[in-house]
């Protein structure tokens, strides 16, 4: 049975970082790029970030220079690390293969504010 779950999340002031996380059960984690997603209030599901199996990373939109994705295939995980954080990061951040598309976590909500 395959499970995602997201963690990591919380309130964080403008400026701030986090670190996310994300266990991934039920597939051969290695052989699938990952990637991680958010959705915020009233907005659609948008990638934010991916690796690749080989390690290459791709950025996309706002969180270009302030993110950093990775993975750790012994343990399942892939990681969100966030930057220079900014109101409007606040979000649910949702991880999941771009390849094949898991079931969605939860999510892990976030929330950028002084």
């Amino acid at each position: 049975q395959v499970q995602v779950v997201e963690s990591g999340g919380g309130l964080v002031q403008p400026g701030g970082s986090l670190k996310l996380s994300c266990v991934v059960s039920g597939i051969i984690f290695r052989i699938y790029d990952m990637g991680w997603y958010r959705q915020a209030p009233g907005q659609q599901r948008e990638l934010v970030a991916r690796i690749l199996v080989n390690g290459f990373t791709q950025y996309y939109g706002s969180v270009k220079g302030r993110a950093t994705i990775s993975r750790d295939n012994a343990k399942n995980t892939v990681y969100l690390q966030m930057d220079t954080m900014k109101p409007d990061d606040t979000a649910v951040y949702f991880c999941n293969a771009p390849q094949i598309t898991l079931p969605w976590g939860q999510g892990t909500q976030v929330t950028v504010s002084s």
